[in-house]
């Protein structure tokens, strides 16, 4: 259990930098169900493949004055030329697989909406059951587990549907983020709230 200045125990992840900090315990964990957001997520996900989170947080900002504040019809428009001028931005993470995914996935996720109705409503029939979580919610528990049943069947269904950098455990680190499962651990001053949250989320169908 991390205990940071302000005397409020957190997960140990999110160390003793404000921005991290505010991300935890603002953000992480807590149900999503906006079409842009979960969108905005699963991107900057597959830019964080083999980076850190804060990396991709520093510049998310950046990111989504790019990418249109991640208005999937936006992105799905976006071309060849768009990709060029990307890899000349430092501000973002310029990697031309993970540029052209990133629009690839915007285009697969217009194709989502259209049979689900949203892309909430499709992403939230992924959620964990209870059965399938750990007994004990303790850090050295979550810490060695990068994906579960769930974040697998996800990712597979994801690649079916053409989506890119979507692999089971970035599935899983998704979840966790948009409130799919509840990662905050046992002590964590979040944990009680986040839950909360999920208790009283009306589902999206």
């Amino acid at each position: 259990m991390s205990i940071e200045s302000d005397g409020l125990p957190r997960c140990p992840w999110a160390g003793d930098d404000a921005l991290y900090r505010h991300y935890h315990d603002g953000e992480w964990g807590r149900p999503v169900t906006s079409d842009t957001r979960l969108f905005e997520k699963i991107c900057l996900e597959g830019f964080q493949s083999g980076l850190s989170w804060i990396t991709i947080l520093r510049k998310r900002e950046r990111f989504r004055e790019v990418f249109h504040g991640f208005d999937i019809a936006k992105v799905a428009a976006m071309d060849e030329a768009d990709i060029e001028r990307l890899l000349l931005d430092p501000g973002i993470i310029r990697h031309r697989g993970k540029i052209a995914a990133t629009i690839n996935n915007a285009r697969r996720t217009l194709a989502v909406q259209a049979e689900f109705g949203s892309f909430a409503a499709y992403v939230w029939r992924f959620e964990t059951r209870p059965e399938h979580r750990p007994d004990d919610l303790s850090w050295e528990n979550l810490r060695r587990l990068a994906q579960t049943e769930a974040s697998v069947r996800l990712s597979k269904d994801l690649r079916k549907r053409g989506f890119a950098f979507v692999g089971p455990t970035t599935c899983y680190a998704f979840m966790q983020a948009m409130g799919l499962v509840n990662d905050h651990i046992e002590g964590c001053f979040c944990r009680d709230d986040v839950e909360a949250e999920r208790q009283a989320l009306k589902r999206p169908t």
